[in-house]
């Protein structure tokens, strides 16, 4: 063992490769050349947190204006399945809309670079004179980068537009929102659901809501993972914003309890 190292706690190893191992030349070769990837971690947040509490806002709302369970699992299957596909739809086009723009502005700068070089040649200048380069190198910079129009038009879009190399692909996306949004949303309907098909559930509604508020921990915990960020914290945090906007679906239902017939 080398002096000052730190020995590993016995019978456990690292689930990643030390980051001397990553950071070898071969090593960072591999992961440069697979490019940038767009991961869908927000697409899941969004469609599991909304899913939930838009299901649950019908399970509290039925349940506070103190209708049936029978009633509770018909709007909440219904909410479920057309807000999960608008919810889907809505995030298709956005993520779409937003590709789109990044595309545009890709076909506009090469435009630009093919009209107007000098001009396109002293923003790329600009942009990394900002950046702290200067004399010699900066124009080693200026050089390397526009003498190739596609790295050139990449870089344009980068640093001026603001859009990433990689962008979500938009039927992923609708698709990772979309099941998330059913699967988990569903589960403050599993109780009424059980009690529909003939298994005695007491307290059907504290059962959904422990399960919503289990539900809401454990997307904050599986979100912590890909961001870094303390389970325990981010798990709370996810409990508190889903459940506030639960308890204020509960709090309207039973403030019109008074209009059902």
């Amino acid at each position: 063992m080398s002096p000052g190292s730190t020995p590993s706690p016995k019978g456990r190893r690292s689930s990643r490769p030390p980051l001397h191992d990553e950071h070898t030349p071969a090593a960072i070769q591999a992961r440069l050349a697979d490019g940038p990837s767009a991961d869908h971690l927000r697409d899941f947040v969004y469609g599991a947190v909304d899913g939930t509490v838009t299901t649950f806002a019908v399970v509290s709302g039925v349940a506070g204006a103190g209708l049936g369970g029978s009633v509770i699992v018909i709007l909440g299957l219904a909410n479920l399945l057309a807000d999960g596909f608008s919810m889907a739809i809505s995030n298709y086009l956005g993520t779409r809309a937003e590709a789109q723009r990044s595309e545009r502005a890709r076909r506009e700068e090469r435009r630009h670079i093919e009209e107007y070089p000098e001009g396109e040649r002293e923003e790329i200048r600009q942009i990394y004179a900002a950046k702290g380069f200067t004399g010699d190198d900066l124009e080693m910079v200026v050089g390397v980068i526009t003498e190739d129009i596609d790295r050139w038009v990449e870089t344009m879009v980068r640093e001026e537009h603001g859009f990433a190399s990689a962008t979500p692909a938009p039927r992923k996306a609708a698709w990772v929102t979309f099941l998330a949004f059913v699967t988990i949303g569903l589960v403050p309907l599993i109780p009424f659901l059980l009690g529909a098909v003939g298994v005695a559930i007491e307290q059907p509604y504290l059962w959904s809501a422990l399960g919503t508020g289990a539900a809401f921990f454990a997307v904050g915990v599986a979100k912590a993972r890909f961001v870094e960020q303390p389970r325990i914290l981010s798990g709370l945090e996810t409990l508190l914003l889903g459940g506030g906007a639960a308890g204020l679906a509960f709090g309207v239902g039973v403030l019109l309890r008074g209009l059902v017939v």
